[in-house]
């Protein structure tokens, strides 16, 4: 194929220096721009996409959470109120640890009372007590983190919130993520043997003291414990949904930048074809040289544009 060459008519409009060589080469150079642009442009808006739909996924992990935040809380609300019930009808005595041992002695249940679950069964029983769970090391949340956490109640504007997840990396909102689920299934595995344990317990001790007091006590005691285990079920599952709202609010930021970027290419996209039909222009018209002047220096503005666009914004 033959190599493309410039009119001798249309050279003799160009200055004869190296300004003319690139005045003459003004179309190709506008038209590789503007293709450079439109890809840029293109691109942008596919990363926009992308975290538009990113956000959407991760919202509907938030309306799990904060259903399951609900329904804790539902449990707990109901728990409290049937002791309430049972305290206003009937005098209802705590159980004493000792008293409750020594009352399992012999019975099946007694050996339980060793296990790492029937521990905590016996603690739950007479204090309330629920299982220390400690964040993983390294998943702790700085102090931005902590702030954009709290931001999350409503009385922080958008802007506002932005302004404190800028500083904030996905890396570091993802570790702080994973450590929350990790507390969540810790504590519901150091929760999983409590259950039934405490049924076995209240089996052994019915099959000595069937009498309805003996029977209400350990129930007022159960619901006390079950109580306090959905309250702090509730506040795990609430501290999992922060996170991902988080996610949301930082995905759908990283959107709206890619989305502006995007609009700012295509303008200088727009800016690279009016060099190009300008320069295509001059080859038709005389003074080829103005036009061709014009068409670079709209080239050179484009170009300005995407390199501040691509760095700045």
């Amino acid at each position: 194929m033959a190599p493309i060459k410039v009119p001798e008519t249309l050279k003799s409009d160009l200055p004869q220096n190296s300004w003319g060589k690139i005045l003459g080469a003004t179309p190709i150079i506008m038209t590789v721009i503007a293709t450079l642009l439109a890809g840029l442009a293109s691109s942008e808006m596919t990363h926009a996409q992308f975290d538009r739909s990113t956000a959407a996924q991760l919202q509907s992990k938030v309306g799990d959470q904060w259903n399951f935040f609900q329904g804790k809380k539902l449990r707990g609300a109901v728990q409290r109120s049937t002791l309430d019930l049972m305290e206003t009808t009937a005098e209802i005595h705590p159980l004493d640890r000792e008293s409750l041992v020594n009352a399992l002695a012999g019975t099946p249940a007694e050996a339980i009372l060793a296990t790492a679950g029937g521990k905590r069964a016996l603690a739950g029983l007479t204090e309330a007590s629920l299982p220390k769970v400690e964040p993983a090391p390294g998943s702790a949340p700085s102090a931005a983190l902590k702030q954009a956490l709290g931001s999350l109640d409503g009385t922080q504007t958008d802007e506002e919130l932005a302004g404190v997840l800028s500083g904030i990396s996905k890396e570091e909102l993802e570790a702080g993520l994973r450590g929350a689920e990790a507390q969540a299934r810790e504590f519901d595995a150091l929760n999983k043997p409590v259950g039934p344990a405490i049924a076995l317990i209240e089996k052994a001790l019915l099959q000595r003291d069937a009498s309805p007091a003996a029977r209400r006590n350990f129930v007022a005691a159960r619901i006390t414990y079950e109580a306090a285990r959905y309250d702090a079920e509730a506040r795990l599952n609430q501290s999992v949904a922060g996170y991902y709202e988080l996610q949301v609010h930082k995905a759908n930021l990283s959107a709206d930048r890619h989305n502006k970027r995007s609009k700012r290419f295509f303008y200088g996209m727009l800016a690279a074809q009016m060099g190009v039909v300008i320069a295509t222009l001059a080859m038709a018209a005389r003074k080829r040289s103005l036009l061709w002047s014009i068409s670079a220096a709209a080239g050179a503005v484009a170009v300005s544009f995407a390199f501040y666009v691509y760095l700045y914004t």
